[in-house]
């Protein structure tokens, strides 16, 4: 079936843009087809540094024929609405259906040519792209992230004519603006269209380019027995910034590499874009570093090293020179320019937050480690942590926050486990990020992420939907992340609201979904009112392993009709109160419920006083057989009130017992 190719080329476009902006060409040009009744076999798209295109497989050559009942006002409705409903469709009154009192219209729509749609849903795409940012140029009314300069469509191969603002679709592109052929050349397909562009050096996907860095990156650094420092992050946007990516080794000044290697490296990465490099033996940084060039140069790369290198060499100086300053202020001396630091307009100032986080850190070291050591050098790492917000170097680098302070604290020679709790309290970052473990950086670390969700909560600054400014998901699932593997046993509701608790609850089932757990077994633990997190887990994972057993389905099920039947008595007024009698009337499975019920009761309260949830489950399984007997052969609603009522108590006591375990009434399974 035909094919359809769109190129729209422009200017260069920004890097962080492109991947994005591929997805928005996709959605959008994939919706619009949607919505003309065309499904295409295919369709992808490639971003770069100065085009977009899209390819889709799989398109018929015309539409097909559309019918469509649409529904009206009813029959009998005012002449204005029947007026109105006319009007829309095109038709007359005569032409209407009456169907069960109501108007239909019935529609047919002929099928258009595909190249007329196809035109109509680029400029559509083209006038209402999403950039984040955007631009008009010259006179044009057209905004786009760069002066548009080409429109390349052809649909089964020719030409889709159209113009957009003067700029006229054709079959026509241009390859490397330098490197490639002056004179632009013509593409009719798919295959045609890539393979000009490679003999005029551009490589068209962004995953094709990010290989060919790597690849040649690696190679230069073995060849001479180093080893690159991967960056996803910095081959995403270098990838973005060339369209035939070369990758060239530099040198730089050996002198440099006395400063922290984290300097080093963010001052390649931020200013320049350089890949550091290092000894693959002790794997620390050496004096080399890669840049990727957008041509392959004459000289093998040999002007552009060094030209880069006197660029790095600069910045670096600016480095150093933060770093002698910096050096020179004790961090202490540095809090009282926190005062002049805004953190939140309700919430204070920066010493503010940090004077809570200290005081957060002292309360919450004796559930991370017991003694005084611990509780004192927490504070101490607290009241430091954001000491380096006010340095230069952190001022010129603000992804350095934390990593300055604890080098800044190392000069000073404060205590190791001090410095290891300011270098690791803004961790976890992400999901893939590693948490804190020794117990005073997991102390400061808790109290800052938890400080951050008391404050926002507390001026209702709560996360909306998909809004959330302040980030306090992230910081949510770094506090149960921090509990969990440190196994800290702390009880959240000493230091979080109601509303607050819920907020950790749903984050938990987040983090708990996605290791494969089911969401309702969480929720039929936390309604027991527990807010150790610890200890939730715990129980949710030796619950769910007791549901996934014969005996755990079959109780549940029995539970459940215990609590319908419950229920619907309730509704009939007040449930019999006390403890079940052992009558001797009783039919023998009613006498073996009462036993088993009472003895499943104590064992079960035991095994949890323990935290032995295993051994509570297993309890419960004892529960099933008498239940399933009970259910077999007793009569829960018999005609003699005293057994009526002795067997409602039981099924009170059968409830009231696994409830101690979990809310079963939660489970949806």
């Amino acid at each position: 079936m035909p094919q359809l190719l769109l190129e729209l080329q422009s200017e260069e476009i920004p890097a962080r843009m492109q991947a994005q902006a591929a997805r928005d060409l996709e959605r959008m040009v994939r919706e619009a087809l949607s919505k003309e009744g065309f499904l295409p076999e295919a369709l992808k798209t490639f971003a770069g540094p100065r085009r977009l295109t899209l390819v889709a497989e799989g398109l018929p050559p015309a539409q097909a024929e559309r019918h469509e009942d649409r529904k009206g006002p009813r029959v009998g409705a005012p002449d204005q609405a029947i007026e109105g409903f006319l009007r829309s469709t095109g038709l007359s009154r005569e032409q209407l259906i009456e169907r069960d009192g109501v108007y239909f219209a019935h529609l047919h729509k002929p099928g258009r040519p595909t190249p007329e749609i196809v035109a109509e849903i680029v400029e559509a795409t083209v006038r209402s792209f999403p950039w984040p940012k955007s631009m008009v140029s010259g006179t044009s009314k057209l905004r786009w992230v760069r002066p548009l300069k080409r429109i390349l469509c052809v649909f089964d191969g020719e030409v889709v004519p159209f113009a957009i603002e003067g700029i006229e679709s054709g079959d026509v592109t241009e390859g490397h603006r330098f490197m490639g052929s002056r004179e632009p050349f013509r593409a009719r397909d798919f295959d045609q269209y890539q393979d000009g562009l490679a003999r005029n050096f551009v490589v068209l996907d962004p995953e094709e380019r990010k290989e060919r860095i790597m690849d040649a990156a690696r190679t230069l650094c073995f060849a001479r027995n180093f080893e690159l420092v991967e960056d996803e992050g910095l081959l995403d946007e270098v990838a973005g910034l060339a369209e035939w990516p070369t990758p060239v080794m530099g040198d730089m000044d050996p002198d440099f590499l006395d400063l922290p290697p984290e300097v080093i490296r963010t001052s390649m990465r931020v200013h320049q874009r350089y890949f550091a490099v290092r000894d693959p033996n002790t794997g620390f940084l050496v004096p080399h570093f890669v840049t990727v060039a957008n041509i392959e140069a004459t000289d093998g790369g040999v002007t552009i090293s060094k030209g880069n290198a006197k660029v790095l060499a600069a910045r670096l100086s600016d480095a150093r020179f933060f770093w002698n300053e910096d050096l020179k202020t004790p961090l202490e001396d540095r809090l009282e320019k926190l005062k002049g630091v805004t953190f939140h307009a309700k919430l204070g100032t920066m010493y503010e937050r940090v004077e809570r986080i200290a005081a957060l850190a002292a309360t919450l070291a004796p559930f991370v480690q017991e003694g005084p050591a611990t509780k004192a050098k927490a504070a101490q790492a607290a009241r430091l942590a954001k000491a380096d917000l006010v340095s230069g170097m952190v001022g010129e680098f603000p992804e350095l926050q934390g990593i300055m302070g604890a080098y800044y604290a190392e000069k000073e020679g404060l205590d190791p486990e001090i410095v290891d709790a300011i270098r690791q309290h803004y961790r976890p970052q992400g999901p893939a990020d590693a948490i804190p473990e020794q117990p005073v950086a997991v102390t400061v670390a808790l109290a800052d992420k938890l400080d951050t969700l008391v404050s926002f909560f507390a001026i209702d600054e709560k996360p909306t939907g998909s809004k959330d400014p302040f980030a306090l998901r992230r910081a949510a699932l770094g506090v149960i992340r921090i509990l969990l593997q440190s196994r800290t046993r702390l009880p959240l509701r000493t230091v979080a609201s109601p509303d607050l608790l819920a907020f950790f609850a749903d984050r938990l089932k987040v983090l708990l979904r996605e290791q494969g757990q089911r969401h309702d077994l969480v929720d039929a633990v936390f309604a027991l009112g527990d807010d150790d997190l610890v200890r939730i887990v715990s129980r949710v994972d030796h619950l769910d392993r007791f549901l996934g057993s014969e005996d755990g389905k079959n109780l549940l099920a029995g539970y459940k009709r215990a609590v319908n039947i419950l229920k619907a008595e309730e509704k009939k007024g007040a449930l019999p109160s006390g403890a079940p009698v052992d009558m001797a009337s009783a039919p023998v499975e009613e006498r073996e419920l009462i036993n088993m019920a009472g003895h499943v009761q104590i064992e079960v309260e035991k095994a949890l006083d323990r935290e032995d949830f295993e051994g509570a489950m297993r309890e419960l399984a004892n529960l099933r057989a008498p239940v399933d007997a009970f259910f077999d052969k007793v009569l829960v609603n018999s005609d003699i009130p005293e057994e009526r009522d002795n067997r409602l108590r039981l099924l009170v006591k059968v409830r009231d017992a696994m409830g101690r375990v979990a809310d079963f009434s939660q489970v949806t399974g």
